[in-house]
């Protein structure tokens, strides 16, 4: 269901249109700079691998393909069985000069970084941006056939091929060529639903596909939809449209129906079915209308003039390939993270002939690479040998180029929530990741006895989550006259900021303790764009009164800090036109108020992060005269419908981040997520220069400035930066061979090669 994925808010991962092939097992590996001998020379020879390791895992849905892989257990597969083009560093920054390596600081200790390839990035003189790729050349996949440039296009062929319905978004970038090469041919699907039900000429599909389209949309599509309305409708929608709304549709007509919010769905995801699936509100698309309806999606019909190739990807040489696009784009580096996918396997070679614009498969016709979808081959740390009851089982791969594996199986076992910690402490499980809490540190300290939570059973190793908390204002509807950028209606959201803001380090401690830290910045810490402590000009969110000053001192603690910053709130309501006589608000501007309300979804008891924060901080402003309306949301969705249709004062949610940080999607004018209704050109000149640029100290510095704008817009308050956990056995696995300083970019998995068992 959409609204369950949505938990803790919108996922800018998705936002942001990246790829999920961000880990694969060979795109980077790292050892400390002082130890480790250079891949570029090492030989990987097999060594006397022995025993199993079992790891845990959430549902298996079976697509261990590195093409069509969706869900995060399946991605788990490919990450140890594929070799990736390029990597990333333990903060999510791309490792370009994978053969040699290159040595990066993290925490006070450096790491040398090695990948399968080194690439050049050229800003050129007329706009475009040329990719140099090269590939190291003595790679070989796990069936002993040697890795070529050949593979690496027969991948991107399949990224870019109009009929690819994946998770991978390659096809969004602008490298040359492509836009001719994918509308030269389109799906069956799209052709039909954009000629309309009425449609009379049949020269790019039968009458027969037609009506069998119309009556599968009229059908299951309409059950589809109305699962969606119906589900909203028990959670405050009035309507089709207002459902639709919820739901992330919104411009639907006031008397639409559940067919019409079918077609927005589908025009939403270009007809793609598969992709469609993700708005699911129980049952499955591909189970509502017939098979070969469902395959529409992904029939390639040509149209117009055919192009056979993308000008931009040219092959260089045996190893070598440049990749050209139109312009500089900063998401383009990211999606070079594609898995290197063998062509004789997944392809047809007798169909790959570069010169002859052949690229191992019928263009708009992919049935030999969905065939291989549920048994993959690569040439990752491991090779596939079978997934039965649950598990599937790998085996070492002697030939992986960065040292063949010193534990020779691994079986990942799907694991529910309530076995997590439990199956580590009897033996069934060595390395599991529970979801982390106050009772969950209780719990492993527990079981380790006097030892806490590293201990005789249990070791365990925390990172920050790739996402944080925040809390925020809509400049819409809390605003002074009506006017979102002025001084004073900033000035309004700061006043109450400030106060909510003093609140966070109590709420936080008392929700998460030390599994916990609170931000200042709206960006997750995992992030090479998070500002620093350290850096010149790092301040605490909220911390600075009307006239810039400081509200606190550095020993200010408890009662004391609270009442400066109910004394720094005045300033700011005074500022934006409140009456204050003693020390209280008597009366407020045109077109504000005495009383604001913000939503949060903590169930309908309080149980959520921020819950005794905005508590708190309601209580305090109440004393000045001021009235937060803290309204605890018991439906997920009535909070996202809350928010995602422009009703919400205020509201709580997290951000999932990627390893790229743009900001448009969330804080550029036109960005789809703006949902605080920020307006400001010179935001949006820095978002978009941050876009137009590969210089990633410039972006940073673009970045911070940014986050500055948008707090002084004062509609996004940055809470908290939670923690994940990973478990290990400590009599099983020999812990100091387990990954130093693991990020969400840099996990135990990175380095699954070289643990040892015990």
């Amino acid at each position: 269901m959409k609204n369950t994925k949505q938990a803790i808010a919108l996922a800018s991962a998705a936002a942001l249109s990246l790829s999920l092939l961000a880990g694969c097992g060979g795109a980077a590996s790292s050892s400390a700079a002082t130890s480790g001998e250079s891949s570029s020379t090492a030989t990987a020879t097999a060594t006397t691998a022995d025993g199993t390791i079992v790891l845990a895992e959430t549902g298996f849905e079976g697509k261990f393909s590195p093409f069509f892989a969706a869900s995060a257990a399946d991605q788990d597969v490919i990450d140890l069985t594929q070799l990736g083009l390029l990597g990333a560093d333990r903060k999510g920054e791309m490792v370009l000069n994978g053969i040699e390596g290159e040595t990066r600081e993290y925490n006070g200790t450096e790491y040398t970084y090695h990948g399968t390839s080194d690439c050049t990035v050229t800003e050129n003189a007329d706009g475009t941006v040329t990719y140099d790729i090269k590939l190291r050349d003595d790679l070989k996949f796990s069936d002993g056939e040697p890795v070529t440039i050949d593979d690496v296009i027969f991948s991107m062929y399949v990224y870019l091929d109009p009929t690819y319905d994946g998770s991978v978004t390659m096809y969004s970038t602008p490298i040359v060529g492509l836009e001719e090469y994918r509308n030269s041919m389109t799906t069956l699907s799209k052709l039909i639903a954009e000629a309309g039900e009425d449609n009379t000429d049949y020269t790019n599909f039968t009458e027969e596909q037609q009506k069998a389209f119309w009556d599968a949309v009229n059908d299951g599509g309409v059950k589809f939809a109305q699962e969606i309305v119906d589900y909203m409708l028990e959670n405050g929608a009035t309507d089709v449209a207002s459902a639709a709304a919820g739901w992330g549709f919104d411009g639907l007509a006031a008397d639409a129906t559940a067919k019409d919010f079918f077609m927005a769905i589908g025009a939403q995801y270009d007809w793609n079915f598969s992709a469609m699936e993700a708005e699911t509100a129980g049952t499955a698309l591909s189970d509502l209308i017939p098979e070969d309806v469902y395959a529409y999606a992904t029939t390639g019909v040509a149209v117009g003039a055919d192009v056979p190739s993308v000008a931009g990807i040219v092959k260089t040489g045996d190893y070598s390939m440049t990749l050209t696009t139109s312009e500089l784009s900063t998401t383009m580096i990211y999606q070079l993270q594609m898995p290197i996918a063998p062509l004789h396997y997944y392809g047809d070679k007798s169909l790959y002939d570069y010169d002859n614009n052949s690229f191992g498969f019928p263009k708009g016709d992919l049935s030999v690479v969905r065939s291989k979808t549920s048994a993959p081959m690569g040439g990752g740390m491991y090779t596939f040998s079978k997934y039965s009851d649950g598990v599937v089982y790998l085996d070492a791969n002697p030939t992986y180029f960065d040292g063949a594996p010193k534990i020779a199986h691994v079986n990942m076992k799907e694991t529910g929530e309530a076995d997590k910690i439990t199956g580590v402490q009897a033996g069934t499980i060595d390395i599991s990741d529970p979801s982390y809490s106050l009772e969950v540190a209780d719990q492993i300290a527990d079981i380790n006895g006097a030892e806490g939570e590293d201990g005789p059973v249990i070791t365990t190793r925390l990172k920050d989550y790739r996402g944080y908390g925040y809390i925020a204002l809509s400049a819409k509807n809390v605003n002074v006259g009506g006017d979102p950028a002025s001084e004073a209606s900033k000035d309004l959201r700061k006043a109450i900021m400030t106060v909510i803001a003093a609140y966070r380090d109590e709420g936080i401690n008392s929700y998460y303790g030390d599994t916990a830290t609170v931000i200042n910045y709206p960006v997750s810490n995992t992030s090479w764009a998070a500002p620093s402590v350290t850096d010149d000009g790092y301040q605490v969110a909220y911390s600075t009164g009307v006239d810039g000053e400081p509200l606190y001192t550095a020993d200010m603690q408890g009662e004391a800090k609270y009442q400066a910053a109910l004394q720094g709130a005045l300033g700011y309501f005074e500022a934006a036109g409140y009456t204050v006589t003693d020390g209280k608000l008597t009366a407020a501007p045109a077109g504000a108020k005495l009383e604001y309300q913000i939503n949060i979804g903590a169930d309908g008891n309080g149980d959520h992060p921020s819950f005794q924060t905005l508590t708190n901080a309601a209580a305090a402003l109440k004393t000045i005269g001021f009235n937060l309306i803290v309204t605890d949301m018991a439906n997920a969705s009535d909070l996202f419908a809350s928010y995602q249709s422009g009703a919400a004062e205020g509201w709580v949610a997290a951000w999932q981040s990627t390893n790229d940080p743009d900001m448009y999607q969330l804080y550029h004018s036109q960005g789809s997520t703006n949902y605080y209704e920020i307006a400001d050109s010179d935001l949006d000149e820095l978002i978009m220069a941050a876009r137009q640029t590969t210089d990633q100290e410039a972006r940073k510095a673009m970045y911070k400035e940014a986050m500055e704008i948008i707090l002084d817009w004062g509609v996004e308050l940055p809470v908290y930066q939670r923690s994940e956990a990973t478990i290990f056995s400590t009599e099983r696995i020999n812990i100091d061979t387990i990954a130093k300083d693991m990020t969400p970019y840099w996990t135990y998995k990175s380095e699954l090669n070289n643990m040892e068992l015990n």
